[in-house]
């Protein structure tokens, strides 16, 4: 009589568990010790980016780390209107909240153009956008501070302001790391000088005015964006427009060829103002 070990119900509860991790690891690819937190998850993790994120488009270069705090450019203003005067180089700069989608478009239209710009990002547009952030650095664009929620700063009591500029620094920092590379003021063209003391405090040497205005916040259409931004466009010039409008990102092709026939190029404001 031949005896046969039955195994205990325990021992087959235990067998099946393991034919099953067997399993699944043949499915994954992975072996039953990789966890969570392992190199398999993250090479997987980075494969995949959370719902809600967007990559950069191929060909991005590998954006340069964001310094902590802005730089300061000695012998320019406390407010800047427009960089060097004898160089190709142009900012077009964005008042950064909106329909997240429009401001996708606009930065794929100018990175397939090669062009770089510079977004300043309302705060309470990036709580509800946080990916976006990353999303401006990651395609060689500089991000900066626009108040966290858009009101009249220069209007606001020193406490007040004060708040707005610093809230949207602390939103910026934890976002990526760093305040952002500029602050503007929002709803106005230049800051007061409490403003710019208060800039100055949180961490901005200079705040980033312009001078050329798009007028596009008025969404006139694409074709007269274009012509206000090309009529009166300089070399250095700093040029003012929104994200969230169509007619903007509609006329962002037709503006950056007509940057190109007048000889000039699309620039981040840090490298417009680094020649």
């Amino acid at each position: 009589m031949v005896r046969v070990n039955t195994p205990s119900p325990a021992r087959r509860q235990a067998l099946r568990a393991g034919a099953g991790l067997a399993a699944a690891a043949a499915l994954t690819g992975t072996g039953a010790a990789c966890s969570a937190t392992g190199p398999s998850a993250t090479t997987a993790a980075a494969a995949s980016p959370p719902t809600g994120t967007t990559r950069p488009p191929t060909g991005t270069p590998t954006p340069t780390a964001t310094p902590a705090t802005p730089r300061a450019y000695p012998g320019l203003p406390a407010q800047i209107t427009h960089g060097p005067r004898t160089g190709p180089g142009v900012a077009l700069t964005f008042h950064g909240q909106g329909d997240p989608a429009l401001a996708e478009a606009l930065l794929r239209a100018a990175e397939r153009s090669g062009a770089r710009v510079t977004v300043l990002a309302v705060g309470d547009w990036l709580d509800a956008h946080p990916a976006l952030a990353r999303r401006v650095l990651d395609g060689g664009h500089d991000l900066g501070n626009h108040t966290q929620r858009h009101l009249a700063v220069n209007t606001l009591s020193e406490a007040d302001a004060a708040a707005e500029i610093e809230e949207c620094a602390r939103r910026l920092r934890r976002l990526t790391g760093s305040i952002g590379t500029w602050f503007r003021p929002s709803r106005a063209p230049t800051a007061s000088p409490l403003v710019v003391r208060l800039a100055r405090r949180a961490g901005y040497p200079h705040v980033l005015s312009y001078d050329v205005d798009s007028l596009d916040h008025t969404d006139p259409g694409a074709d007269a964006v274009t012509r206000t931004v090309l009529d009166e466009v300089r070399p250095g010039s700093v040029v003012s427009l929104h994200l969230g409008h169509p007619d903007t990102v509609a006329a962002l092709p037709a503006l950056l060829t007509g940057l190109d026939h007048r000889g000039l190029r699309a620039v981040t404001t840090t490298e417009l103002l680094s020649r």
